[in-house]
């Protein structure tokens, strides 16, 4: 049986191309069932499939030559030419080592991301309760996925964030550790925003609102996280409410005032407010940083810290590649032993049978009335004879061959010493 993983991704195709082959949630186990079907020697499949890539990993039969690229062509609107030159195939060993470096984030266009690894445990679950994952690739997963959170354990590779949005609110973690106690008020309802509130909300911070120029849209935002909406004109008078603030309006005037900040840090009781100004032109006019009380970063103190962190990343990816490189030995190591399973339980079956052949002779014996010490001394000669005949013609065969390899392997797999006794020296 042989593994293999194709597909595309942010370095090898256009957005606009893995849009139209991306595979929305609600179709992927209908794609396994097909794909499974129609594609020759496929016996287990998986997607992954995210913004940034579109993965088939498949179990083929010996032998098998799968045509994945037509039937690609055939399910999502893409021609057979514009996947010539963006796809790759990845076999067997180099297949687990691609799939491991995907679930640890080190194929990932944000370094290190920690999504990626329950997007990929995701992918295995879909397909195990579609019916299209077995032995083979529920193996791959296992391993993958546990080199995976071996790489999060021992290596910085995620401990740092990375994206605009994730650095604001691990430094409002930084001012604040228990954000579940705080509230937070952001500003605008675009992409940005939409972002922040994301991991606002992973972190269970205690209120969220939204303020947005057009009301409607702060409102679908503040629905999907539990928050509450209002106008940007509205800001001013509940500034004092919350302890962070997060802006990315587009606006191109400041949107909060010195002056507005000053009043809600009275109202507060100089209660320390934390404030990040995504956006360029900036939200927040920039004395606001000079008054006490308050901790006001800008898009450029982000990049510094994001920057700094890239680099910290980067090198935690070099203790990375060793973990990815231990799993895919490992899993090369549990494929020999599970293809090995048979002739194990087969050598097993044979001694059992030898066994139960001479224990069936010595009971007869008993039943006879034979002495019972006279039978169990033949029951352990004839078995132990029968057990060792054929590894003693095997060693005199490989002696008489001169396989020194072989011999010595027998030796060690017997824990046998090969010193000369004095008596045989003398």
């Amino acid at each position: 049986m042989s593994i293999l993983a194709y597909g595309l991704n942010y370095r090898t195709a256009s957005i606009e191309l893995r849009e139209r082959i991306a595979l929305p949630e609600d179709i992927v186990a209908d794609a396994l069932y097909q794909v499974k079907r129609d594609v020759e020697g496929v016996s287990e499949a998986a997607i992954i499939s995210t913004c940034n890539r579109t993965e088939l990993y498949c179990a083929l039969e010996p032998e098998a030559e799968p045509d994945l690229a037509h039937w690609l062509t055939r399910y999502r609107p893409v021609n057979y030419s514009e996947l010539e030159d963006t796809t790759y195939l990845h076999w067997d060993q180099n297949a687990a080592r691609h799939l491991m470096r995907v679930a640890a984030g080190l194929d990932s266009q944000v370094l290190g991301e920690p999504q990626i690894m329950g997007q990929v445990k995701t992918a295995y679950e879909v397909a195990r309760g579609a019916g299209t994952l077995g032995p083979e690739l529920n193996l791959l997963s296992q391993i993958s996925l546990r080199t995976a959170k071996e790489v999060r354990t021992h290596t910085e590779i995620g401990r740092n964030p990375i994206s605009v949005a994730y650095a604001a609110v691990s430094l409002a973690q930084q001012i604040f550790t228990d954000l579940k106690s705080k509230s937070a008020l952001l500003l605008g309802a675009g992409e940005m925003i939409s972002l922040v509130a994301d991991h606002l909300s992973s972190q269970k911070i205690g209120r969220l609102a939204i303020a947005n120029r057009t009301l409607v849209n702060a409102e679908i935002l503040a629905s999907k996280h539990g928050g509450h909406a209002m106008q940007l004109t509205d800001v001013a008078e509940n500034l004092a409410d919350f302890d962070v603030v997060i802006s990315s309006t587009g606006s191109s005037l400041p949107v909060v005032g010195k002056g507005a900040v000053e009043a809600a840090i009275r109202l507060r009781r100089r209660r320390p407010m934390f404030m990040v100004d995504i956006a360029v032109p900036r939200d927040i006019e920039p004395e606001v940083g000079d008054l006490p009380d308050v901790f006001l970063y800008s898009i450029d103190d982000l990049t510094e810290i994001i920057e700094g962190n890239v680099q910290q990343r980067r090198k935690a990816a070099e203790d990375a590649e060793r973990y990815v490189q231990q799993g895919s030995q490992l899993y090369l190591r549990e494929r020999r032993v599970k293809k090995d399973q048979k002739l194990v339980r087969d050598f097993r079956d044979q001694a059992q049978a030898l066994h139960r052949e001479e224990l069936g002779k010595a009971l007869r014996d008993l039943e006879k009335g034979a002495d019972a010490a006279d039978v169990l001394e033949r029951f352990g000669n004839n078995l132990t004879n029968k057990l060792l005949h054929a590894p003693t013609v095997a060693l005199r065969e490989a002696s008489a061959q001169g396989r020194t390899d072989l011999l010595e392997y027998l030796r060690t797999l017997y824990q046998l010493d090969d010193t000369s006794s004095p008596a045989e020296d003398s």
